[in-house]
């Protein structure tokens, strides 16, 4: 097939570079660290509740997601309405966004139910843009274009953010009347920024009428059923499924409370942790392009594994960054902070953010058929997201017991398993799978 039109290409990604805010600004850089540190704010406890209800908040709204992704997923690909779920999708993000401003501190609940609310939206519609890629280009294209929109997406972050932490301050109970237009301030450019997503991205695919007295909720789980029972044929893709598991629970620990691993553990100060937000979008728009030019070469699978295996590196490393600080300081008898040996690991670990995730979105793209593209994408984010679940409330619990620094080490586990899991896969065969005539649903 032929690539898509530079123009089309390019609003598709605009939803990454928009969708970014909410990530960074909402989940990773400055609402996640002022739930856990200044509305829960149980200082003298080590902040371990406020980081267990982070975890148990965001892991109910990936359950959500668990439920509704793949039946959402058949019902667009019978009827055609990508755009459309997209759509709700994001109006539902960017309202209850906005609503984070009323989150003051004690209001526990409150912060709890938005955060589900706005978190569900936002994961579901991942899945949804997600579903669009296949029609983009060819499969040998694919990685390049995935690639492409991690990289605009890591940039929307930069541009976002930056704004935010120019103008909104340090996470602390003083400055709160400024942080907590954080919500309104995701919100809002998330909704400007995604015009053209849905101005100049196509629907394809071919609308189709509803027997009489059939729903649409059953007819999604009737063909949920049956992509279930044609597994064994995409075999590649199951094996997929299964890294991408392990692989998003590791990763979505790291994006939750890397963050609050600088406050805590770190213990940096308000330059540190500026410095290090645009050390991470910059290396990891660098990674996901860089990446994404690698897999359209050597293949998606040996990039996806290479991604791992750094990731692997940079578990240590962060676990490790006090004792790496101390031990410079002893060889070099000038005093190393941790916090300045935190700013070299995060570069690392940005490399390999945007790639690991762009990589298995783009394996993902060559393996799903393409009259079941929304569906199969549907399973994409069910497994990412209950790999959410797990890795969010692993953390949440072994943190309470051993402390957030000995807990980190459970990604290093996580990303192995993920590793391990992609050794069957044959990019080749699952093209064919791809290829092959589907059973009517």
């Amino acid at each position: 097939m032929q690539r898509a039109s530079r123009k089309e290409i390019f609003g598709w990604a605009m939803f990454d570079f928009a969708n970014q805010a909410y990530t960074l600004l909402i989940i990773t850089v400055v609402f996640g660290d002022l739930f856990t540190r200044v509305i829960v704010g149980d200082a003298d406890q080590g902040y371990r509740l406020g980081n267990l209800l982070w975890s148990v908040a965001l892991a109910i709204s990936y359950l959500a997601v668990v439920i509704a992704g793949p039946v959402c997923g058949a019902i667009m690909d019978f009827s055609a309405a990508r755009k459309r779920f997209l759509f709700a999708s994001y109006l539902m993000t960017v309202v209850t966004t906005a609503l984070l401003y009323f989150v003051a501190p004690g209001y526990i609940w409150l912060g709890m139910l938005l955060i589900i609310l706005s978190n569900f939206a936002y994961a579901i519609g991942e899945s949804f843009i997600a579903s669009f890629l296949p029609d983009l280009g060819p499969p040998e294209s694919l990685g390049w274009i995935s690639g492409f929109g991690w990289a605009l997406g890591y940039v929307g972050g930069l541009v976002s953010t930056a704004f935010a932490l120019l103008f909104l301050g340090e996470v602390s109970l003083e400055n709160f009347d400024n942080v907590r237009w954080v919500g309104p301030f995701a919100a809002g450019f998330f909704l400007v920024t995604a015009i053209p997503t849905f101005l100049w991205l196509q629907e394809r695919g071919r609308r189709r009428r509803l027997a009489r007295g059939a729903s649409y909720l059953w007819l999604g789980l009737r063909r949920v059923q049956a992509t279930l029972a044609t597994v064994g044929s995409h075999r590649d893709l199951a094996w997929l499924l299964v890294s991408v598991f392990f692989a998003m629970a590791g990763i979505y620990i790291i994006i939750s409370f890397t963050f609050i691993y600088g406050a805590q553990v770190v213990g940096w100060d308000e330059q540190t942790r500026v410095i290090m937000f645009v050390v991470v979008q910059l290396t990891a728009a660098a990674g996901a392009l860089g990446f994404g030019y690698l897999q359209d070469h050597i293949g998606a699978k040996l990039t996806y594994g290479i991604s791992l295996t750094l990731w692997l590196l940079a578990v240590l490393l962060i676990f490790g960054t006090p004792q790496i600080a101390h031990w410079l300081t002893a060889v070099t008898g000038s005093s190393v902070e941790p916090q300045q040996v935190f700013l070299v690991v995060g570069s690392v670990a940005g490399l390999c953010l945007g790639s690991v995730q762009s990589a298995g979105r783009a394996l993902v793209g060559q393996f799903a058929p393409r009259l079941k593209a929304a569906e199969f994408f549907g399973f994409w984010g069910l497994s990412s997201k209950l790999a959410a679940i797990v890795g969010l409330l692993g953390i949440g619990v072994l943190q309470a017991w051993v402390g957030l620094q000995a807990a980190i080490l459970l990604c290093l586990l996580l990303f192995a398993l993920a590793l391990v899991a992609i050794l069957p896969i044959n990019e080749a065969r699952g093209r064919a799978a791809a290829l092959a005539r589907p059973r009517p649903a």
